[in-house]
């Protein structure tokens, strides 16, 4: 073999290094949501890194906290490979919460939204509903199907549902078929957490 084959032989490509793949949350609740989230495993086919943050404001500010720290993330060229915006209803006016919706629309931030509240995931784990309720109902439901008190913003949440989650996703696909032709304001209950923990599950 001449000496110029043998050069080639030597020369080593470089293997391309594999961009980090991670995924944004950020919840309008400080506890209770991201007590949820960042109790899921790492799956290197789907995420390697899950970046939760609990903003603790209104569901508008949340939408700009996203796209504040989905650009940021971009300009230092360690962008992420989805942003979701997670908020509730719950007593905040309609109009404000239709705006976060179409805030997130237009700049490519998706949507998990809960009408009345988040802990309307946690109960679709158990039986599917249909009939809107105010928060303070969902709370007295969860202690009764969990059989010990539940109590808002609970780290454990993640860990007693988990058996249930394909029924859960069932339960809330279900219903938000049932509900999504409807003005937004008529739409309680619904939500789509479904569609990030799907995402998250792989």
């Amino acid at each position: 073999m001449s000496r110029s084959l043998r050069s080639v032989d030597l020369v080593r490509i470089p293997k391309r290094k594999r961009h980090i793949r991670k995924i944004l949350i950020v919840c309008e609740g400080e506890k209770t949501e991201p007590a949820y989230f960042k109790k899921f495993p790492e799956k290197p086919e789907v995420f390697d890194v899950l970046d939760v943050k609990g903003i603790g404001n209104n569901t508008i500010f949340v939408v700009n906290k996203a796209i504040e720290l989905r650009d940021k993330a971009e300009k230092e060229g360690e962008p992420y490979i989805e942003t979701w915006a997670v908020f509730d209803k719950d007593d905040f006016p309609q109009a404000n919460f239709e705006k976060a919706i179409k805030l997130a629309t237009e700049n490519r931030i998706n949507c998990a939204y809960s009408i009345e509240c988040f802990e309307l995931w946690y109960l679709l784990h158990f039986n599917y509903y249909e009939t809107g309720m105010h928060r303070n109902d969902y709370f007295e439901k969860l202690s009764q199907l969990l059989k010990q008190p539940y109590t808002k913003n609970s780290d454990n949440m993640y860990n007693l549902l988990k058996d249930k989650t394909n029924i859960a996703i069932k339960n809330a696909r279900k219903l938000y078929l049932k509900q999504y032709t409807q003005p937004l304001s008529e739409q309680n209950p619904v939500t789509l957490i479904f569609e990030l923990v799907e995402k998250l599950k792989g």
